[in-house]
């Protein structure tokens, strides 16, 4: 689901904790946090909240002092939980509370890595689909069942509650709320001086270790993804790909499925919705022209993976995001 572009931008409010990790939070400070008056829109409001005014230490062994508490967490307007202490843990009935009245209050609710923990503990997530860090995923179900947890993204946007893998995942969630809420120029703007691909493609399984001891093999995939990208608008077959690596396809398969965590045709089919993101965002050709473009076969095909991959047309993503 995408987001409408909003016009009045509510606060953000992050929550800092002890034993937290500083990347996720610093990530969240760097984007809504730093003044950015060369875009010339209005930006965020950021506070940086706790459950307590004391110093909380951080993971690398310096501590930080919140400048708020949870009063300010439940009056903003997106509110994000850049991860737990503890995912095994049992998150505090004052933080499930702010949680829960942000969210009554009409709040968006945005988790990092491990922070889907502690919207999982306040019933925020029920009945939805999130996701989490890859190796928190099974944990994660396991222990909020009401949960629809979907490990292969990086990140789950439900409409008010959002939610994102890993932690360099957030940086993509983060992104795509610019997106939602000041259009793609601005989005794109940031992700340049953040020196970030303002869309990744692909999901966590490409991340997951796997106890594999890589080949020679890895670079004849290398060489089919590279033709595969000069070649996108073109039929691409399993076969075409193997007979580049100089592969059996079965090996071929095999091979492609450890490196990259999905089958070939999958990966040719998401590096042309990529292709076409913009394509879409910039130009006014039809939808028709560059489902063709970067080589569905019809534009039902186009319509139907571009659907599947982005939760949304491929026209009604032009609504949100042309620049055209």
């Amino acid at each position: 689901m995408l987001m409408p572009v909003r016009t009045g931008l509510p606060s953000v409010a992050v929550l800092a904790f002890d034993g937290m990790s500083p990347f996720e939070l610093g990530c969240v400070v760097e984007i809504f946090g730093l003044p950015r008056p060369e875009l010339g829109v209005p930006w965020y409001d950021l506070k940086v909240c706790a459950e307590t005014p004391q110093p909380l230490r951080a993971v690398g062994g310096f501590t930080l002092q919140a400048a708020h508490g949870l009063d300010a967490l439940v009056s903003a307007g997106t509110v994000i939980v850049p991860g737990v202490a503890d995912v095994r843990g049992q998150v505090s009935g004052e933080l499930v509370a702010a949680l829960r009245l942000a969210h009554e209050r009409g709040a968006r609710m945005v988790s990092i890595c491990s922070g889907a923990f502690a919207l999982a503990a306040a019933g925020l997530l029920d009945g939805r689909e999130a996701t989490t860090h890859w190796k928190y995923a099974e944990l994660l179900q396991e222990r909020f069942p009401k949960v629809s947890v979907n490990a292969s993204v990086l990140y789950v946007d439900d409409g008010d509650v959002l939610t994102s893998a890993g932690s360099a995942a957030g940086l993509d969630l983060l992104i795509h709320l610019i997106r939602g809420d000041h259009g793609p120029n601005v989005a794109n703007a940031v992700a340049r001086r953040l020196v970030i691909a303002p869309h990744r493609e692909g999901g966590q399984a490409q991340f997951i270790q796997a106890a594999v001891t890589p080949v020679e093999d890895d670079d004849a995939v290398a060489r089919a993804m590279t033709w595969a990208m000069d070649h996108l608008a073109q039929p691409i077959s399993v076969g075409d790909l193997a007979g580049v690596a100089h592969m059996s396809e079965r090996s071929f398969i095999r091979h492609f499925k450890r490196q990259t965590g999905t089958s070939p045709l999958r990966w040719v089919i998401s590096q042309r919705v990529a292709a076409s993101l913009p394509m879409l965002e910039g130009t006014a050709a039809p939808v028709e022209e560059i489902g063709a473009a970067v080589g569905f076969e019809s534009p039902v095909t186009f319509r139907h993976h571009f659907t599947r991959a982005m939760r949304t047309s491929p026209s009604a993503y032009r609504r949100a995001f042309s620049d055209a």
